[in-house]
């Protein structure tokens, strides 16, 4: 809740024929004409509700994907393992829609999914604020002296930093290596509203990721 309170008051000089402080709103002094700025100049990013999505699929794969067995696991050199497990679960989900079998976990054949989840510090989070601050302006006009305040009242919390977390999944043949697609998605958030390790953010991200399974771009494969 940000509040602004305007306390203006005027000292008199005794000088002859003059009865009224100059009136605060009809003077436009250097606090108010040009150097105050309020609480609604501070930062106000908001997150990206777009996901991006790109998928790709080799020209060769078309007859074993979404076939099968197929292992979840995570990327080498991936994030701590802590922050996966909700992120496994959401691309288990969707390739159990799409067909494969994931209840036998660890098999020697089949496909395996590898995982790998990066979060990037967009906008970094808000300093702490004074919850009082405010001007001070002493003058002279034809009317007086005059002193004015104004004074800001701002309880608002700082806003928490704003975060992209990309996913990125590369499926491939377990006996070959042979990689048949990958691809990655990326959401933004904010720290506080939905974290980093959110089943919520997961769920978008493997939906919107898989929903390019089948129209993945093309390519030939490597070699």
């Amino acid at each position: 809740m940000n509040v602004k309170l305007l306390i203006c008051a005027a000292l008199l000089l005794p000088v002859p024929a003059i009865t009224q402080a100059q009136p605060f709103g009809g003077r436009s002094g250097p606090m108010m004409g040009q150097g105050w700025r309020g609480p609604d100049s501070r930062q106000a990013s908001q997150p990206d509700k777009r996901i991006t999505v790109e998928a790709f699929r080799s020209s060769d794969a078309g007859e074993v994907l979404g076939k099968g067995a197929i292992t979840v696991a995570a990327t080498s050199g991936a994030e701590a393992e802590w922050k996966l497990p909700v992120y496994e679960a959401a691309v288990v989900d969707q390739l159990a829609k799409l067909g494969y079998d994931t209840a036998v976990s660890g098999a020697d054949g089949g496909q395996i999914a590898q995982i790998g989840i990066t979060h990037n510090v967009l906008v970094p989070e808000e300093e702490k604020r004074k919850p009082v601050s405010g001007a001070m302006e002493v003058g002279v006009s034809n009317r007086g002296n005059y002193t004015a305040m104004a004074l800001n009242v701002d309880l608002s919390k700082p806003r928490k930093a704003i975060v992209a977390t990309r996913m990125d999944v590369r499926i491939r043949d377990k006996a070959s290596g042979r990689v048949l697609w990958e691809g990655h998605a990326e959401a933004q958030t904010r720290e506080d509203d939905d974290g980093l390790n959110n089943g919520a953010v997961a769920a978008r991200l493997a939906s919107a990721l898989f929903a390019r399974f089948e129209d993945a771009t093309v390519i030939a494969p490597a070699g």
